[in-house]
């Protein structure tokens, strides 16, 4: 006979995949246990491996849907004007907001997500690319077009822009969505300034 699924599973899932994601970002990834996942998340052992077979299972999980999510989300936004600067601004402004409350899943994400198996990695890259492409598509249509059409150019100012983006939590992880908002300007500024003479 199966298993009946508890109304609660998936609010329990969520809590579990918070409280590890914390665990894993302060402890780090390697050092830290299943038994120590359930003390932190205030569960027994045996209920973790109700919803998780493994460690590594159980990081797949909190990078999926901590990467899907943001990916969906971005993806699926709604511009209101068709003009790529206005888009970009919403973009960074969407991600960075979207991370409030999130760092530990992001620093999860920059720091573990090479403990899981090649096929999962490929997957969760994926999403990224995906992401990367949202942004890359906007920087391109805003470019000189010297700049738009060199590759290795692009890409590096892609990636400067996801660096900046990327480690914010480093200093700012407590910022309000304000002060989130703020700091998508300030991105874009730079880069949107800095273009014209990188393309020169």
């Amino acid at each position: 006979m199966a298993r009946t699924i508890a109304k609660d599973h998936d609010d329990k899932r969520e809590a579990i995949l918070k409280g590890a994601a914390r665990l894993f970002a302060d402890e780090g990834y390697g050092r830290a246990s299943m038994a120590q996942v359930a003390q932190a998340c205030g569960i027994s052992k045996a209920n973790i491996y109700h919803y998780y077979n493994s460690k590594e299972a159980l990081l797949f999980d909190i990078l999926d849907v901590h990467l899907s999510g943001l990916r969906d989300h971005i993806a699926g936004l709604e511009h209101a004007s068709p003009d790529p600067e206005t888009q970009l601004r919403t973009i960074t402004r969407e991600i960075l907001v979207a991370y409030k409350g999130r760092d530990a899943e992001h620093g999860v994400q920059l720091n573990a997500i090479r403990a899981l198996p090649d096929t999962q990695q490929a997957l969760l890259k994926a999403y990224q690319r995906d992401l990367v492409a949202q942004v890359r598509n906007r920087l391109a249509r805003l470019a000189p077009p010297a700049l738009a059409a060199d590759r290795s150019a692009m890409r590096a100012l892609t990636m400067s822009y996801f660096a900046m983006v990327n480690w914010h939590f480093q200093w700012d992880g407590q910022a309000d969505e304000a002060g989130r908002a703020g700091y998508a300007e300030t991105i874009c500024d730079l880069l949107l300034g800095g273009m014209p003479r990188v393309g020169g």
